[in-house]
């Protein structure tokens, strides 16, 4: 499950974590994007919750510089031995340049030096290096974790993609369909023993519809026309279908941007409907080979009118049958 639940102060998540647990949840990831940072909702899982594994996804790599993003790691598996892993990823300009007055450049090669830097730190060993985006001056973690964590990269697009399977110990990937996944893994090449594919998943567990697609239609013309998503949906085939919203919205037509946006891709893109139909659709993303589905929670009439209880309820029947390798 992506945590934190929206409409729950992070304060009262120890009675979220339990239910995650109880239903048959393994996995709790962080995102890291307006609201909470990525280590804190973790960190506090780690306390509250001993059984659960702990993610990232993602920690960007522009936002912290190589030495704090490999201390915020080391500590969460040194709190978490054995079942945390740092997700990291390139992000995108507005998060970034916008929102964190950080140049956005030269984004694949970026991610490439921060995981080899990292790979390097988190075993212990000094960094003195001259990366191609920035250059560490014998950096050494002065409390390297007895494990350390594996390290997955957020991908789209073949380079990234081809990187992660070279280099990474897993792959993060987002915005899909289950009939996507195929393709995508497919550019992965050879993997390194272990090698883990996750998916964030985007969930609205109710019947309503018109309300799903509502709330789809406002979340995909958000995310598919920041740049990398719209060339990642061109690249998976969706250029003439969403051709009409990517001109709709580049002329400033936000409520016809969404209004393009076809049902079928809705749907493929935001599960809904009863809890045991969404977990029907789930466990295709598994069968397609995603082994850890990551849940990414949207507020539904039923839960949004109820109350903590309702949202309790409703974690309960998602995770009542397992699905996956590790949720």
């Amino acid at each position: 499950m992506t945590v934190p639940l929206g409409g729950i102060p992070l304060a009262d998540h120890e009675a979220v974590y339990a239910t995650l647990d109880r239903a048959g949840f393994t996995d709790v990831w962080s995102s890291e994007v307006a609201g909470t940072d990525a280590f804190t909702p973790l960190a506090l899982a780690a306390a509250w919750q001993p059984r659960l594994r702990l993610g990232t996804a993602i920690t960007p790599v522009f936002t912290r510089g190589p030495g704090l993003l490999a201390m915020s790691a080391a500590a969460l598996a040194e709190a978490a031995p054995g079942r945390f892993a740092l997700g990291i990823g390139a992000s995108s300009p507005v998060l970034v340049r916008d929102w964190n007055a950080v140049r956005f450049d030269e984004p694949f090669r970026r991610t490439r030096d921060v995981l080899r830097f990292l790979r390097a730190a988190l075993r212990g060993e000094t960094v003195d290096e001259v990366y191609d985006t920035f250059t560490v001056r014998r950096f050494t973690l002065e409390r390297p974790p007895a494990v350390p964590p594996p390290i997955l990269l957020a991908a789209l697009r073949p380079g990234m993609l081809r990187l992660a399977g070279a280099e990474a110990d897993g792959v993060i990937l987002n915005w899909l369909s289950a009939d996507d996944v195929p393709r995508t893994l497919a550019e992965l090449g050879e993997r390194r023993a272990g090698f883990e594919v996750a998916a964030r998943i985007f969930v609205c567990p109710t019947e309503d519809a018109a309300y799903a697609r509502k709330l789809g239609r406002r979340l995909i013309t958000s995310y598919l026309t920041v740049p990398a998503y719209a060339e990642f949906h061109r690249w998976l085939g969706r250029d003439e279908v969403l051709a009409p919203m990517w001109e709709a919205w580049a002329a400033g037509d936000r409520r016809g941007a969404g209004a393009a946006v076809p049902d079928e891709v809705v749907d493929a893109l935001v599960l809904h409907g009863s809890p045991e139909r969404c977990r029907a659709q789930v466990r295709r993303y598994a069968d397609a080979g995603v082994q850890v589905p990551v849940l990414a929670l949207l507020p539904t009439p039923e839960v949004s009118a109820g109350s903590a209880a309702a949202l309790m309820t409703l974690i309960a029947q998602l995770g009542t049958e397992p699905v996956g390798a590790s949720a």
